[in-house]
């Protein structure tokens, strides 16, 4: 049993919003991996610039007096940064005093001798640290400040969370956008699906829809047509032979089956011969039905329909048929019955000749296969706009496997069945007359439970009014 699949539709719109949301994902870790660059770029420079200003007052400072100095360096220091700035030497000392608790507080990383500058991340006060090589008084020292991160933390989180709230939102809308191209863009294989499932044995010589636009779907619908052409061809040859042969056939068929019966009506032939000749002249009977259905299925796949259709009592064919079968099921020990509709007028539009043919061929079928002492029940009724005839037996019934192939032509059913006469043909054209009324015809079946044919025609006019 064949797993059951999403649409290309879906599959498409699932692929499509996977990759998106990968593509954002990965699009928004980008971003907020470059912003915190950014971020700590910015940290970076505002230090940078905060030390040139220390840098600046210590040169104005150096004719001043030790105290005058570091009153300047404390006014610096809580003006700017939160007093988080110190001078120290090449040993982590202090050159200078802390100018405020908080500098003398803060857990300063450790000077390295010999570099020009370092930018160290503290991350138990979650700050930016910078120290940067200067010069006091001759002496080589190290200026320090230091800035939060809160800021720019927040900055990232709320970057990261707009980032993963917009995302439930895009992927809807990108979802809803890629099932609509898709649909958009496959549409056209909707239709020619559509029209290859239309063109069946009967119009071969329809086409599917191709449209000019040079990619895909027009190859493939190109290509089908081709195919189409292809076995139109040859469907036709074979029809064309089929009608042909049968035509052809007639004629020698009916000059032996003659030949044979003037010789059985010979006084002076012997037994032997005249057994051979009722051999000859019941198998030239049975291949003349044949070739009678033949020519009948031809005209059907040539769609040649001479029958004009007229208001007809439908009654009248059921009963005209049952009664040709009903010497035949007394013969065979079978029950045959007929319930009528109680108005007993039933019209139709219809041929009688072909629409008692139906009937007959669903009898035929039900005395073939049903046994003595079986039962066989015909019943014919109306329904809104509908007349429903019922053919109904109780023999060896059909199995689940030959039901769908029961309406094709020399389709013959499970070889216990083998032992009954015929070609395959009578349910073909039985199908196809039903057609001819814009009946349906179909089959319901229990293997030995027996079988029950339905044929649903649409009432003519008189009978709705």
């Amino acid at each position: 049993m064949l797993k059951h699949r999403a649409s290309i539709s879906m599959r498409l719109t699932v692929w499509f919003g996977t990759i998106f949301l990968a593509g954002w994902v990965l699009f928004g870790a980008a971003m907020w991996f470059n912003l915190k660059r950014t971020l700590v770029n910015e940290r970076y420079l505002t230090l940078s610039h905060r030390l040139d200003r220390l840098q600046a007052l210590l040169n104005k400072t150096q004719n001043e007096n030790a105290a005058s100095r570091l009153a300047d360096y404390q006014q610096f220091a809580r003006a700017t940064g939160g007093g988080l700035a110190e001078i120290f030497r090449a040993d982590s000392s202090h050159a200078l005093p802390s100018p405020t608790p908080a500098a003398q507080a803060f857990p300063w990383p450790a000077i390295h001798p010999g570099a020009a500058r370092q930018f160290v991340f503290v991350k138990s006060r979650n700050f930016w640290a910078l120290a940067r090589r200067s010069s006091l008084d001759g002496e080589t020292v190290y200026l320090a400040a230091a800035s939060p991160q809160a800021e720019n933390q927040l900055v990232l989180d709320r970057f990261w969370e707009g980032l993963m709230a917009s995302a439930p939102l895009l992927l809807l809308i990108s979802s809803v956008c890629g099932y609509w191209l898709s649909r958009r863009a496959l549409k056209p294989v909707d239709r020619i699906t559509a029209a290859a499932r239309s063109i069946s044995i009967r119009n071969l010589s329809e086409r599917l829809p191709a449209t000019r636009t040079g990619d895909e779907l027009e190859r493939l619908a190109e290509t089908c047509n081709a195919m189409l052409a292809r076995l139109e061809a040859a469907v036709n040859q074979i029809k064309q032979f089929t009608a042909d042969a049968s035509h052809e056939l007639r004629g020698p068929l009916s000059f032996v089956r003659t030949v044979a019966e003037v010789a059985l009506r010979n006084p002076h032939a012997d037994a032997e011969s005249r057994r051979c000749f009722a051999e000859i002249v019941e198998e030239t009977a049975k291949a003349t039905v044949l070739l009678e259905d033949m020519l009948t299925l031809a005209r059907a796949d040539a769609a040649r329909n001479d029958k004009a259709l007229e208001s007809l009592n439908l009654a009248d064919v059921v009963e005209e048929a049952c009664a040709m079968a009903r010497p035949i099921a007394e013969e065979r020990s079978l029950a045959l019955t007929v319930s009528l509709s109680a108005s007993r007028l039933v019209n139709v539009l219809g041929d009688f000749t072909t629409l008692r043919r139906l009937i007959w061929i669903l009898l035929d079928n039900a005395l073939k296969y049903t046994q003595a002492p079986g039962r066989i029940d015909v019943a014919l009724s109306t329904a809104g706009e509908q007349a429903t005839v019922l053919v109904r037996d109780s023999g060896a019934g059909i199995s689940e496997a030959d039901l769908p192939h029961i309406f094709d032509r020399f389709y013959r059913a499970d070889p216990s069945r083998s032992h009954v006469e015929g070609a395959g043909l009578g349910l073909a054209i039985a199908k196809w007359i039903a057609e001819m009324h814009h009946a349906e015809l179909t089959v319901a079946s229990e293997l030995h439970r027996g079988t029950v044919f339905r044929l649903d025609l649409p009432l003519s006019s008189t009978s709705l009014s």
